[in-house]
Order: structure tokens, then sequence, then C-alpha cells
């Protein structure tokens, strides 16, 4: 055991002389307590969503009515969205595992602004708090889907006030979140902590904060005029008033688009650390991974009105937003790379994090060359709005973020709870969970080139196998969620005890006990090597 161990007492009890009880949680100012509060949050609000997409798909397995009319169709999606991609996609790995991880893998004590990150997270929980109230509140739940596309949003009796409320609470959220750790990375690096000894998870996250910092007040103004319109009546998107609904798509998409790259780019970050871990071998093209992170945050904010191909937009703007479209796919495609690079020759160790992240790398592939479909303008017309879509989307979002938040669960499951689960069951959840992804996901593709279009309660019989098919993809993938969740579960109670470094890593997370005392270490520490340098290291696991 580590110094660290015979010391300090782990952060999941309470420091001595102090109460514990749920207040010392729900008031800390401890990172890695707020992790888990975020932790915890999140994969309920998972749940949450994960059964309102479920009800979707039962919805959808045969053409008209099955389980629910046309109006409660539109409210049960347009929840699954704001839920899954406000309250769980954007802050998960960011505000959970950025929170609990990046300032020990920078040999930092907390964030520079412990009571800030606290603040954020209580934010957090109000927007979530008011997001569900949308649905018990007024007239019911929003119904114009997560993206609240104007004129509709405007004219519905429906809650959408409440919902945009939600929305620009949860804003100021993961602003304070990306600045906490923009200023964290600068400041409280350990001594010997260069930029170029920055684990990739910590680039990701650096990258991802300016997104958050600089992206996420053109949310926040925007969804606040959609209120300032519904309620007092200003004509800024409403064509009957001089508005322009166009200039909501585009400041919608300033944000969105981007907002892609923070619900992406701390998985690729997971990814980046857990490979060379499991390959015992240094990353390949350290500074081009790290590089592309800051290559992708700043061409992701240059391509949002490839989402407007169909909206009149002239030739010439169609063709520069399709260029750059192209131009963010490089680097991704560099980091695919250099993974697979990583891998090659390797002295491979097949544990669950690694499968989840070759399934991530897999599936996040897929989506990317689909999103090369739709960058192209000539097929892109065809495609939009179709399930094609759809599928594509999930494939970077679900396939990607979720993948990877997965495999971060399972990477640094050991280091937060000094237990481990069952790695039998981890990896049949890991292998369930993907079957029913792709068997869910995939036959998307083909109705969407067929012509169905998204957003649909209804549909031609001709669209009725693949949405078949797809309903028992939606089966299988939740009973693999749920075999997962249940594993990690038990194995917080129950597990066997997991070593310091079960994993045989090289960041300084490894270096502290499991859990981790609650000022992360003893004496501060100072970096002597690389982030993937695995001289003398042996996992003890």
């Amino acid at each position: 055991m580590s110094e660290a161990a015979h010391t300090s007492v782990s952060f999941l009890r309470p420091m001595a002389g102090t109460k514990g009880g749920i207040a010392s949680w729900l008031f800390s100012t401890d990172h890695k307590r707020i992790g888990i509060m975020y932790l915890c949050g999140i994969m309920g609000f998972f749940l949450v969503g994960l059964l309102l997409g479920f009800l979707v798909r039962l919805e959808l397995i045969a053409p008209g009515p099955t389980i629910m009319d046309a109006q409660t169709y539109n409210t049960v999606f347009t929840l699954h969205g704001v839920i899954m991609i406000f309250l769980v996609v954007i802050p998960s790995i960011p505000a959970a595992f950025g929170n609990i991880i990046l300032p020990i893998q920078i040999g930092a004590e907390d964030v520079s602004f412990p009571k800030l990150n606290n603040f954020s997270f209580w934010l957090y929980v109000i927007g979530a708090l008011m997001a569900l109230s949308s649905l018990f509140t007024g007239k019911g739940g929003p119904d114009t889907g997560w993206t609240f596309y104007v004129p509709f949003s405007q004219t519905t009796s429906t809650n959408v006030s409440a919902a945009v409320l939600a929305v620009f609470v949860l804003g100021f959220s993961s602003i304070l979140t990306g600045l906490n750790f923009i200023t964290t990375i600068h400041r409280l690096r350990a001594p010997g902590m260069t930029w170029d000894r920055l684990p990739l998870f910590v680039w990701s996250l650096y990258a991802t904060g300016w997104i958050q910092v600089l992206a996420t007040p053109v949310l926040g103004i925007t969804v606040l005029l959609i209120f300032a319109e519904r309620v007092l009546g200003v004509g800024l998107f409403d064509p009957s008033r001089g508005g322009d609904p166009l200039l909501y798509q585009h400041l919608f998409w300033i944000y969105s688009h981007p907002a892609v790259y923070i619900m992406i780019l701390p998985a690729m970050g997971v990814i980046s650390d857990i490979l060379p871990v499991f390959a015992r071998k240094n990353i390949f093209g350290y500074k081009m991974i790290a590089l592309s992170s800051l290559a992708i945050a700043f061409a992701g904010s240059l391509v949002w009105a490839h989402h407007m191909f169909t909206s009149g937009m002239s030739d010439t703007a169609v063709l520069v937003f399709s260029f750059l479209t192209f131009v963010v796919a490089i680097p991704s495609a560099i980091k695919v790379f250099n993974w697979v690079s990583t891998l090659y020759k390797g002295s491979i160790r097949i544990e669950p994090p690694l499968w989840y992240a070759l399934a991530f790398i897999f599936l996040f592939s897929i989506g990317g060359l689909t999103g090369l479909v739709l960058g192209s303008a000539g097929t892109d017309i065809h495609v939009h709005d179709t399930y094609f879509v759809v599928a594509h989307f999930h494939y970077v979002i679900f396939g990607g973020l979720g993948f990877g938040l997965f495999g971060a669960m399972h990477y640094w499951f050991p280091k937060i709870f000094g237990r481990m689960y069952d790695k039998k069951t981890a990896t049949l959840a890991c292998f369930i969970t993907f079957v029913g992804f792709n068997v869910l996901y995939f036959p998307m593709f083909v109705i969407g080139m067929q012509g169905m279009p998204r957003r649909y309660y209804d549909y031609l019989p001709q669209y009725t196998t693949g949405h078949f098919i797809s309903t028992m993809g939606s089966w299988v993938l939740a009973a693999g969620i749920l075999l997962m969740f249940w594993n990690l579960w038990r194995g917080s109670r129950n597990g066997p005890a997991a070593g310091d470094n079960p994993w045989g890593g090289a960041t300084l997370e490894w270096s502290v006990s499991s859990p981790p005392p609650h000022h992360n270490f003893v004496s501060e520490p100072v970096v002597t090597k690389g982030p993937y340098d695995f001289t003398g290291v042996k996992a003890d696991g």
C-alpha cells in the first residue's frame, strides 16, 4: 500500500473531527465528493432518459398507435432528448470524472475554486428539477424536440418556458465547470508537471473547458430570447412580428455543434488514457493527440451551418461549411490512427476497460464516416431530417461518449471505491450492450436512406421491418446496460479489495491509495517522467 493509505482517511469517509451524514456530501468542497454526486445524478437521469427512449422505440414497433397518442409521443421524445443531452451527455465525463480525476492527475489537492465547484453542482440540481417540473406544470411537457426550433416553440401551448429556463441554468453550471478546469490546469500543476507531461485526459478536458466557457453563453442567450419572445412578445424569431426563424437556427447551432465536442472530447481523453495502460507501451503520437484536441475545439466551432444546408443558404455558404466539415474530420482521424498504432505490437492485456475502448473506436469510426456523408451537401439534402441523421448522431454520441463513459467507469472504479467488480460479468455486459446498440441503431441508416423522416409518430408500412428490428435491439441494449449497473453496484458494495494500482497505470492517480485520501497526496508530488512511461510500474491487482 502507498504511504497515503496509512496516513490519510479515504474521501468516502468523514475527516477526523468532522461529522458525517448527507450534509457533509451535499455541501462538500472536496472535488472527489462533488464528482461522485455528479456521477450519481447523471446515472440516475441516464436511466430516466433510457426509459423514455425505450418507450419511444416501443411506440414505433409497428405503424399506428401502440402505447401512446401523438401528443404524448412528442412530449416523451422531447424530454428524452433534453434529459440525455443537457443532464447526461454534456456534463457526464467532465463534471463527474473530470472532477474526481483531473486534480489528482496534475498533482493538485483540489480545483482552483472549490466553493464555485459545489455551486456549479447545485446549479445542475436546480436545472434538473426545473426540467423535470416542466412535465408536471402548465399545459404539459414541451413537445418541440430538444432543439426548441422556432416558430413552433413560440406557438405551442406546452411548457416550453420552464424547459428553456432549465437549459439556461444548466448552461451556467457548464460554464463554471469549464472555467474551474482551465484555471486549475494553468495554476495548480505539481512541480515537474509540464505541458508535455499532462495526461491526454487532462488535455481533452482543457480543450473542452474552452468550448464550455466560450460557446455555452451563446446557448444561454438564445434560450433566454425564446423565453422573452414567449412571455414578452419580442419579435426576434417570429416572422409574424418581423423576426427571422433562421436567426434562431444560427444561434442555436453556433453552440450546439461545438457542444458535440464537449460531449466527445472527454471520451477521447479517456480512451487515450486506457489504451497505453493495456497495451503496455507509450501512446503513439502524444503531441499530435494533444494538439488534435485543441484543433477539434477550434475547427468544431466553425461548422455549425452544416445543420442548415436545406434552409436556403447561398451556394457559397454551403460550399464553405461543407469544406470546413471535412476539415474537422482530420484531427479526429489522427486520434483514431494513433490509437490503433498504440495497440500495434503492444503487450495487450484484455480487461473490461479495454473492451469498452475498442467498442468506442469501432462505433465512433462509423459515426465519423457517416458524418462525412452528412457533410457533403449533395447527400445531406437527401437524408436531412431522416433516420440516417438519428443513427449518425447516436453512433457519435452514444457509441462514442456512451462507451467512453462506460470505459471510464470501469477503468477508475477500483481507484474511486477501492473495490473491484466482477470482470467476467463486466465483459458480458459490454458484449450485450455492443450487440444491442448495433441492432438498435444500424437499421436506422437503412430506413433513413429509404426516406423515413425522423421525429414522426407514425410511418408507412414499408418501414415496419427496420423499426421492429430497432425496437428489438433496444431491449438487448437495455439488458446490457442494466447488467453493467448491477455489476458495478454489487462491486462497490461487496467486491474484493482492489490494489492501489490494479491496472499498472503510470499517471498520478495510481500513485495514491484506493480510494484516494481527502487531500489526495501526503506530500506534494514531483513529476519526473511522462504519463505513459511504464518503466518500473507494475500492477498490484
